[in-house]
């Protein structure tokens, strides 16, 4: 992962939103940016996912990315799951409704602002599942949107119709 100073850009934040946008946080004064959060926590046992923002303002939800996860669970067999042509960017976080807790995330998006390459993410993910047999889950993961455009801003939404509680924070990586 990138190594260097970072420079805040924008955070954002909701409660029981079903979706949460940081518009205009990718410009061309970075290659490198670093999102973090340390909230996650959901109306349903569900994973959350993440999608990127075109020049334009909409967000790309055609069938324009891949990804591969490992799952990494303390209670159980370590996973994977991957797609080469989804909706989405990749799985962040996995958590349960059974009690409120926070989770952590660090994802690096790489060359969202220039037109002429796709844009990658890379990012780790972990958090607590109080349920089927509970324990901690962490995830590793890739992803790319596999069209050159513009990207100014990111999505994250949680599975299946639940609502979450999210808390968003980009750097750029100087």
């Amino acid at each position: 992962m990138p190594v260097g100073n970072l420079e805040f850009i924008k955070s954002a934040s909701g409660t029981s939103v079903s979706s949460l946008s940081v518009t205009n946080c990718f410009s061309d004064k970075y290659d490198v940016y670093l999102i973090t959060s340390d909230t996650f926590n959901p109306s349903a046992n569900v994973n959350g996912k993440f999608r990127l923002i075109d020049s334009g303002g909409s967000v790309i939800s055609a069938s324009e990315y891949s990804y591969a996860n490992l799952n990494c669970r303390s209670y159980n067999t370590f996973s994977t799951n991957s797609s080469t042509s989804d909706n989405f960017m990749g799985y962040i976080f996995y958590s349960d409704s059974s009690q409120t807790h926070s989770a952590g995330l660090a994802l690096y998006i790489y060359n969202p602002y220039d037109s002429s390459s796709y844009t990658f993410s890379q990012h780790q993910d972990s958090n607590f599942n109080a349920g089927a047999g509970g324990g901690g889950i962490g995830r590793k993961a890739i992803g790319v949107h596999t069209s050159a455009e513009q990207i100014t801003g990111i999505n994250f939404f949680p599975d299946s119709l639940a609502t979450a509680d999210l808390n968003i924070n980009v750097y750029g990586v100087k």
